[in-house]
C-alpha cells in the first residue's frame, strides 16, 4: 500500500501536459505547494488552482485533513467533482448555455445537459495555472495566475485571473480572487469549490454537522437546478438555517439534498456561515464580500475514490461556495456579473477555524 501511494505521489507531481504538437511548446507540470503555520497546513496544486488538503487540530490536539480530494492528478483530469478547485469563468449554471451581452448572443459549451456548468467542460478547474508568487514566513501565501483567452468555452474577451491563498492569521485561510477583462465586457463569477468535512475527510457523513447560514432568502430553482428568477424567504422551509441546525435534520424534505443559492444578509465583507462538527469540536466561520453562497451537500458523490483509498459516498462533504447569483446573465433582476475592461472583479473569502 505504501509503495502504491508513493508511486501515485510521483506520478502526481511529475505529470506533464504538452499543450500543442510543436516541440518548442513548453511543457507544463502539475506541482504541489504547501502553506504552513505551526500545526495548520494547506497543500495546493497549480492544476485548477486546487486545494488538496487542509490539516488542523481538533479539541484534543489531534490533527486531521478536513478537505476531500483525489489521490492523483489523473482523477482530477477525468473527475467531475471539482474537489477544492477554483471555478470559472462563471461558476454554477447558465441556462441553455447562452446569454446576450451588448446585443451579441454568446453560445457556451454545454456540459450539464443543455446547460453550462462551472465554466464549461474545460473551465478554470481543468487548466494549468502559473505560480505568480509564493512567500513563506509568518503569513505564508501563494498566488496563481491564469489568462483566459477570448472565446474560451464561448466567453467573450481576454481575462487575467489571480487567486491568492493565504494563512492570514492563526488557523485562518483567506482566498482572494481578482479578474480583469482586457478587451471586452464579460461575465465573471469565480468560486472556490472545496468540500469540507470537519471530522476529517475520511470520517463519513456530514449530516450531523451543525450549519448556520446568515441568509433569509434563496433563489428557487427548477428541476435542472436553474434559478426560475424569483427570490423567496426561507421561513418555514427546510432551507432555514438562520439558527444552527444539523445538516440532516430536514434534508429528507429537499429532493436530492441541498444544492441552492442563498442571498446573504448584509453588504460588503460579512459573516456568511458557521459550520461545526460536534464530535471533533472543529468549527469554521466563513466571511465573504459576495451577495450569494451555494450550499451543497455532496449529493452527486457516488463511490468516488479519494486520497488514501477512502471512498466518498453521498453527503461525505459539504460546500459553501460564495458567489454571484447563478444564471445572472439571463436574469437582469439579479446582481450583475458583467465586468468591463478597466474594471476589476474582486471576490474575498475568509475561513476562520477554531476547535
Amino acid at each position: 500500500m505504501a509503495a502504491a501511494r508513493a508511486l501515485l505521489f510521483v506520478l502526481f507531481i511529475s505529470f506533464t501536459l504538452i499543450c500543442s504538437s510543436s516541440s518548442a511548446t513548453p511543457r507544463k507540470t502539475a506541482r504541489i505547494y504547501e502553506l504552513r503555520k505551526g500545526d495548520f497546513s494547506i497543500k495546493l496544486t497549480n492544476w485548477g488552482a486546487t486545494i488538496l488538503s487542509v490539516i488542523l487540530p481538533d479539541s484534543k490536539g489531534n490533527l486531521a485533513d478536513v478537505a476531500l480530494a483525489y489521490e492523483g492528478i489523473g482523477s482530477y483530469i477525468n473527475g467531475t467533482t471539482n474537489f477544492g478547485a477554483l471555478i470559472g469563468r462563471v461558476a454554477n449554471r447558465i441556462a441553455g448555455s447562452r446569454f446576450v451581452l451588448n446585443g451579441t448572443a454568446h453560445r457556451l459549451y454545454p456540459n450539464d445537459g443543455k446547460n453550462s456548468l462551472h465554466g464549461g467542460h474545460r473551465g478554470f478547474s481543468r487548466v494549468f495555472w502559473t505560480v505568480e508568487e509564493k512567500v513563506d514566513g509568518e503569513f505564508p501565501y501563494i498566488t496563481f495566475y491564469y489568462n483566459s483567452f477570448d472565446g474560451e468555452q464561448g466567453f467573450p474577451g481576454d481575462l487575467n485571473v489571480f487567486v491568492t491563498y493565504k494563512i492570514s492569521g492563526p488557523y485562518e485561510l483567506s482566498v482572494i480572487m481578482k479578474a480583469s477583462p482586457r478587451t471586452k465586457a464579460t461575465p465573471v463569477n469565480l468560486a472556490q469549490h472545496n468540500y469540507w468535512n470537519l471530522g476529517g475527510h475520511n470520517s463519513g457523513s456530514i449530516l450531523s454537522n451543525k450549519v448556520q447560514i446568515f441568509a433569509s432568502l434563496i433563489t428557487p430553482v427548477d428541476e435542472n437546478l436553474i434559478p426560475v428568477g424569483s427570490i423567496s424567504s426561507v421561513t418555514e422551509t427546510p432551507y432555514d438555517f438562520l439558527k444552527p441546525q444539523t445538516v440532516g435534520s430536514r434534508i429528507d424534505e429537499v429532493e436530492g439534498g441541498y444544492d441552492i443559492n442563498y442571498v446573504v444578509n448584509g453588504n460588503g465583507m460579512k459573516k456568511v456561515a458557521i459550520v461545526k462538527d460536534e464530535r471533533s469540536g472543529r468549527q469554521f466561520e466563513l466571511w465573504s464580500n459576495q451577495p450569494g453562497v451555494q450550499f451543497y451537500t455532496g449529493n452527486f458523490l457516488d463511490h468516488v475514490e479519494g486520497k488514501g483509498g477512502v471512498i466518498y459516498e453521498k453527503y461525505a462533504g459539504l460546500c459553501l461556495e460564495t458567489q454571484g447569483f447563478p444564471d445572472s446573465v439571463n436574469h437582469l433582476q439579479f446582481p450583475s456579473q458583467i465586468v468591463n475592461p478597466g474594471e476589476v472583479y474582486k471576490h474575498d473569502m475568509v475561513f476562520k477555524f477554531s476547535f
